[in-house]
């Protein structure tokens, strides 16, 4: 019986889901009803349409639309008296006004759609549309009355800004268009539109340079988009999972930022922009893992400063990863390599310690990335202030506890303040991960097993593809055009054309 029931209610529901509206009112609320059956928040108002025999019904969800907009530019306009303007309309004689005859000269809404299927109807209702339903009508309208909730708009908080726009991306899709437009006055810029999640939806778009952007990389990425199966599509950070090259790799395939002014450099570039409803982080692709260390300051500051910050962030990013390695390798296998005061002081340091040198090393560092994780979590007056004070606590009563040494609690510190100088946070994380693997491979065949990590890690990067791109570009292709955004920023006169490896419709930079 039950097995009985529960499938008549799914052919019932699945009907219903597949029914068309039938131009009777009655019925027609009737099988919006239904659906709305487990909606409690559904508000459906029935009137008679511009003081005649006409009736009609505005079917909402409260919270979500705007009551004011339904007030005003629907309610108030259909039950206003117009017939002077509806006796003309060719409907009125069969005893119905048409939805083009009220859209074109009765409602003030400016975005509509007609359409027949209930459960179309019912989905826009549930997006924050207004359905307006006409007897005698087998279409319903579909008016955008849609309450956008979003923040003022605010600098980015995960990226901070020395030189530019103060201003970052917000949850609201429609606002994170209208702010990358804002950006200048561009004909080119091409905005798509898709739908993800099959059963909650979400808006995405993408970006992109119609005279710029390579067309296989924009199809590539709508195709891979398209190919999306998920019930929701949470955040940006899915669709960077969903649509990278290499799931397996470590390495971040797409760039997220909260920053205009980096979206619309990329697009300029021949790069396509992805932006989600509801989340101010949109992603760039393809990407390089030098762009992942480079900033929008590189480009708004003279180029010898900005070629200085990037070399130093190179450096910067070489610390994090190989430091500790270094050090374990250098003290457990090739002490003869450190110069002899040197050598000396530091295993007079380690003097009394009980742990070998990886262990040591291992105690430090997970307690540096416990106290990081800990000071993201905390309120944020208190985070901080945590991360710092903890970090000194723990370092200075485990070298007075003689479990490790001063020299260790150095070059931890180095190593911590070399990750924070990476501009991208998850790049930063990447190499964070990576440095653990190069310590075990130190301890196993000391400086050897230093280099033999960073030459695997070399050709894992070479490999990798970000969209049909080489990851490790430009440093693995012989353009020696592309070199002056690579190391060093040249001068700007000098930088003439786009990345040869985009393969842009437009290869040079006008002006």
């Amino acid at each position: 019986m039950t097995a009985g029931h529960s499938g008549g209610s799914e052919e019932s529901e699945q009907r219903l889901q597949e029914s068309n509206f039938t131009g009777d009112l009655v019925s027609d609320l009737k099988l919006l009803q239904k659906c709305c059956e487990r909606h409690s928040d559904t508000r459906i108002r029935e009137l008679h349409i511009g003081h005649t025999d006409v009736r009609a019904a505005i079917v909402f969800i409260e919270g979500l639309s705007n009551n004011s907009e339904i007030q005003n530019n629907i309610i108030r306009p259909l039950m206003s008296n117009f017939a002077e303007r509806y006796e003309g309309d060719a409907s009125y004689a069969e005893g119905t006004v048409s939805g083009s005859f009220l859209i074109n000269n009765v409602l003030s809404v400016s975005e509509w759609a007609a359409q027949s299927r209930v459960q179309e109807v019912m989905t826009a209702v549930l997006a924050g549309s207004t359905a307006l339903l006409i007897a005698g009508s087998k279409e319903a309208l579909i008016l955008g009355t849609t309450k956008g909730k979003a923040r003022s708009l605010e600098e980015p908080v995960s990226e901070a800004v020395v030189r530019g726009a103060r201003i970052g991306f917000t949850e609201l899709l429609s606002d994170n268009i209208a702010i990358l437009r804002q950006q200048g006055k561009c004909d080119e810029l091409c905005i798509e539109r898709f739908v993800v999640g099959k059963r909650v939806k979400k808006d995405l778009v993408i970006a992109y340079m119609e005279e710029i952007a390579n067309p296989q990389l924009v199809e590539e990425v709508k195709r891979r988009i398209a190919g999306i199966d998920m019930d929701m599509v949470h955040e940006s950070g899915y669709v960077e999972q969903l649509i990278e090259d290499s799931y397996l790799s470590p390495f971040p395939q797409l760039q997220s930022t909260e920053r205009p002014d980096r979206v619309m450099a990329a697009l300029v570039e021949g790069r396509v922009g992805i932006l989600l409803d509801g989340t101010p982080f949109a992603l760039i692709a393809p990407v390089t893992f030098s762009m992942l260390l480079q900033s929008p300051e590189d480009y708004a500051e003279r180029w010898i400063s900005g070629t200085l910050f990037r070399l130093l962030r190179l450096l910067a990013a070489l610390n994090s990863l190989l430091v500790p390695a270094l050090y374990i390798s250098f003290i457990s296998f090739h002490p003869g390599l450190i110069p002899t005061k040197l050598a000396m002081s530091i295993l007079g340091t380690r003097e009394g310690v009980p742990f070998s040198s990886l262990v040591e090393a291992l105690i430090m560092e997970v307690s540096i990335e416990i106290l990081r994780e800990a000071g993201l979590r905390l309120p944020k007056p208190i985070g901080p202030a945590m991360g710092i004070v903890g970090g000194l606590v723990i370092g200075e009563a485990a070298v007075q506890a003689g479990i490790v040494s001063p020299i260790l609690v150095i070059v931890v510190a180095v190593t911590a303040i070399s990750s924070f100088a990476i501009p991208q946070y998850n790049a930063g994380i990447t190499l964070r991960m990576l440095r653990f693997i190069a310590m075990f491979c130190s301890a196993v065949l000391g400086l050897y097993g230093v280099v033999l990590f960073f030459l695997l890690l070399c050709s894992h990067m070479v490999k990798l593809k970000s969209f049909g791109v080489p990851y490790a570009s430009p440093a693995s292709s012989i353009r020696i055009s592309d070199w002056k955004d690579f190391f060093i920023r040249a001068p700007i006169p000098f930088m003439k054309s786009r990345p040869k490896l985009l393969h842009t419709k437009n290869t040079k930079r006008k002006g």
